[in-house]
């Protein structure tokens, strides 16, 4: 499958960007390196330059990935551990503990997770840092809870609410924890969300027998990648509220390294839809001011 548009990350900015590095869940200033007063403010103004100045076909967007917090699968792969997780428990609902499909739910430890998200959220929104101009969110309820509590009160109102998008969910099939609920579910669970069109009322998707392969998993980030670029022409700022194998996808789809984000954490960063353009150099937004690495 061949694509007209080959995406690329702008390293630099976040700490993130290193994948090598130890990952933190939530680091300080959400990730971002500059430590000044006005980071934000100037980071911002920095995309909408290169966006005013960039050729029509070429923009620059930057993604919050938010990972949901802990859930009962994650406490059941822990307990059984990966390979027996994978080849026996994982095709069930649950044991004589916990239940953990389909669609779980969010533990306390997940829900406080969730907590230390907003936390840093209103941090930075008093440091400059406006809401997203989209929000994104898988359909499961871990995520959806995920995204409710992580920018609960952060601002007075956000331009536009939270997007419910199939495409965003966890790679799929097998695993009982990766079905999805109902649409009516979802539309009465989380009323003030909307929901794309075009998800199903059942989970149709889903298959007891056939799980997504990596490269699968990639191509269907790689969708959302090229909607957000195709449709969201008026937004840079883009949240999106999922799980670790879509946010392992979706930096392998703009030519990063898999980031070995915990349950709870977040991943900035940035992208261009178009290689040798102008580069985003992150100098340029601290000319003057002390940066923090």
């Amino acid at each position: 499958m061949s694509f007209p548009t080959r995406y690329e990350s702008v390293p630099g900015f976040f700490v993130q960007d290193d994948a090598h590095a130890i990952a933190v869940a939530v680091p300080p200033r959400l990730g971002l390196k500059d430590a000044s007063d006005d980071r934000w403010p100037k980071f911002l103004a920095l995309v909408e330059k290169l966006n005013a100045e960039s050729p029509p076909d070429v923009s620059y967007k930057f993604f919050l990935l938010i990972r949901h917090g802990q859930g009962y699968h994650n406490v059941g792969e822990a307990k059984y551990g990966s390979v027996d997780w994978d080849l026996n428990w994982s095709r069930i609902n649950g044991d004589d503990e916990m239940t953990w499909g389909p669609d779980p739910l969010l533990t306390p430890l997940g829900k406080q997770q969730a907590a230390d998200v907003q936390r840093e959220m209103v941090l930075e929104a008093a440091a400059g840092l406006p809401p997203p101009h989209k929000r994104y969110c898988s359909p499961f309820s871990r995520a959806l809870d995920t995204c409710d509590i992580a920018f609960a009160g952060v601002y007075e109102e956000h331009p536009y609410p939270v997007l419910v998008v199939e495409d965003c969910r966890e790679e799929n099939g097998v695993h009982t924890c990766d079905k999805r609920n109902t649409r009516s579910y979802i539309a009465n669970y989380k009323p003030h969300f909307l929901i794309e069109e075009g998800l199903t009322e059942l989970d149709d998707l889903w298959d007891p027998n056939v799980r997504e392969t990596k490269e699968e998993v990639s191509l269907r980030a790689r969708s959302i990648i090229d909607r957000v670029f195709a449709n969201d022409t008026e937004s840079y700022y883009i949240s999106i509220t999922s799980h670790s194998g879509f946010i392992t996808g979706f930096l392998q789809a703009i030519g990063r390294e898999r980031y070995p984000l915990p349950t709870g954490g977040i991943v900035l960063t940035a992208a261009s839809n178009v290689s040798g353009a102008n580069t985003l150099n992150s100098s340029s937004t601290n000319r003057g001011h002390t940066r923090s690495g």
